[in-house]
């Protein structure tokens, strides 16, 4: 197979779909150029540089070599991006980690990752000191120094077919899985990012989207594919979203979880009667609030679906048709397949599979974990375990996630990593945690708890869950059941559990 350049605008005849050479021309053709916003401050390409081959100095003097890992635990600051474009360069595997990992599923990422070294911040000290990073050295970025002369940014021989980083995924059934993400994979993502949001010169991208999630990793090329700028923020805000949005003058809005849902929710006189957004663009916008979403919010919504595995994104909605995800991008066939392997008809569910002609544009392997490749990986064909339908026209519509992970606030979360906690508890014998509708975002959380003798306050299991899951891995609601039907191997009949949480006790009004 072979990378065509029409499939990508914004490649050259002799570009390989790599990022380094991009990156490494990107921050030193122009100087002078204000690629990078951060809140108020406007950061050129010359510090960038600067930066840039610092942390290149510090990682080498630590130690590190091509190929080793460096696991990331800092939240959307310049600094966090200057190291990530450091270890891109170096050619060094980056971990990003969700900075609101906790307890066992941060031990778990740390541990099965083997990083050298673990990168944190004072905002984590006391996180990370809790837990067994396994062999990793905790450390901290080393403070700027703006006397230090610039120095040539160091770019060894890097395969585009190398990983770039290591991206954890939910499991559904068992523990997350890292997803070896290549360099071509990061430049795929990038190239399709700018068309999902149909970005164009002079474009002021907002990005709030944390940097450990491939919604954020994904943006930090697109200066230099286009001349466009990104204002990044530290988080995202609903009080400070649209004053964020209006200072930095931003034309698009990348959506995840229930970003949308939070402002239409906000009061109409918080919102501005002008701004300069365009585009919002995403994921989850289902046909019922479509118009309505873009009239009150003063964008053109543009639909897509994706995952890690596949370079980000393998559909767009280009169309406007409501609730819709689109039709495949142009370097994927995309078929829906039944139970058996074989075509659904229109209008039928099917599992979406994924064939690309770019070579490289699927991923390579899970680390360490052969049986998650081959049953993703099947005759060079993606199953990615999601299931949509076809409309007449050719349209395609998102049914489900697989049936034992949950969409939270923009999060693919893992029933198997919240059981895993809760299973430490001494008074729980088991417990089951299942999806359900939510006002706000994709989905809640609901867990079945079956105690070992007497139920214990929901109030002090809920305390003792949150000192140990992410935010967005903490159950909505809880419920007490006598016992659970299992199947032959001792699993959870799920399908058979009640999603009515009418009888559930309900953390958020308790």
């Amino acid at each position: 197979m072979h990378c065509y350049p029409d499939y990508f605008p914004h490649r050259h005849s002799q570009d390989e779909l790599d990022c380094v050479a991009l990156l490494a021309q990107g921050v030193t053709a122009d100087p002078a150029r204000v690629f990078l916003h951060y809140e108020n401050r406007a950061i050129r390409c010359d510090e960038a540089a600067r930066e840039i081959a610092r942390l290149q100095i510090w990682l080498a003097n630590a130690g590190l070599e091509k190929g080793d890992r460096v696991a990331v635990m800092l939240g959307n600051s310049p600094e966090h991006i200057y190291l990530i474009y450091a270890l891109v360069l170096s050619g060094i595997v980056w971990v990003p980690v969700n900075t609101r990992l906790r307890g066992a599923g941060l031990e778990y990422l740390l541990q099965h990752a083997e990083p050298s070294l673990f990168v944190t911040d004072q905002e984590f000290d006391a996180i990370a000191a809790q837990i067994d990073c396994g062999n990793a050295r905790r450390v901290r970025i080393p403070d700027s120094d703006a006397h230090v002369e610039a120095t040539a940014l160091r770019t060894p021989a890097i395969d585009v077919h190398d990983p770039l980083c290591v991206i954890y995924t939910s499991g559904t059934t068992g523990a997350p899985k890292g997803v070896l993400f290549t360099h071509r994979m990061m430049r795929i993502a990038s190239e399709a990012a700018l068309m999902v949001a149909d970005v164009r010169p002079g474009d002021r991208l907002f990005m709030w989207e944390p940097l450990c999630h491939i919604g954020g990793a994904q943006m930090l090329l697109l200066p230099f594919l286009a001349p466009v700028a990104l204002h990044v923020v530290p988080r995202f805000s609903a009080s400070q979203f649209w004053s964020q949005v209006t200072r930095a003058n931003a034309t698009q809005l990348h959506y995840l979880g229930g970003v949308l849902d939070i402002l239409m929710q906000l009061p109409i006189d918080a919102q501005p009667r002008e701004h300069a957004l365009r585009v919002a663009w995403g994921a989850g916008v289902g046909a019922a609030a479509w118009h309505a979403t873009q009239e009150r919010l003063g964008v053109k919504l543009r639909e897509c679906y994706g995952m890690t595995e596949c370079s980000s994104f393998a559909t767009l909605n280009a169309t406007g048709k409501p609730g819709s995800i689109g039709k495949a991008l142009p370097w994927f066939d995309l078929e829906l397949l039944d139970e058996n392997g074989q075509p659904v008809a229109d209008g039928e569910p099917g599992e979406i599979v994924l064939t690309s002609k770019v070579q490289g544009a699927l991923l390579p392997a899970y680390l360490k974990n052969e049986e998650a490749t081959r049953a993703a990986l099947r005759n060079g064909k993606l199953h990615t375990g999601d299931h949509a339908r076809r409309d007449a026209d050719g349209d395609l519509f998102f049914v489900g996630r697989r049936t034992d992970s949950m969409r939270v606030r923009g999060e693919n979360v893992s029933a198997w990593e919240i059981e895993r906690v809760f299973a430490g508890h001494p008074a729980v014998k088991a417990s089951a945690a299942i999806g359900v509708a939510t006002s706000v975002g994709e989905q809640d959380i609901l867990l079945d708890v079956q105690f070992k003798d007497e139920a214990i306050d929901w109030h002090a299991l809920n305390a003792w869950a949150s000192e140990r899951l992410a935010s967005f891995q903490l159950p909505r609601y809880y419920r007490a059941v006598e016992q659970f039907e299992l199947t032959a191997s001792e699993r959870v009949r799920k399908h058979l559990l009640s999603r009515d949480v009418g009888n559930a006790w309900d953390r958020l009004r308790h």
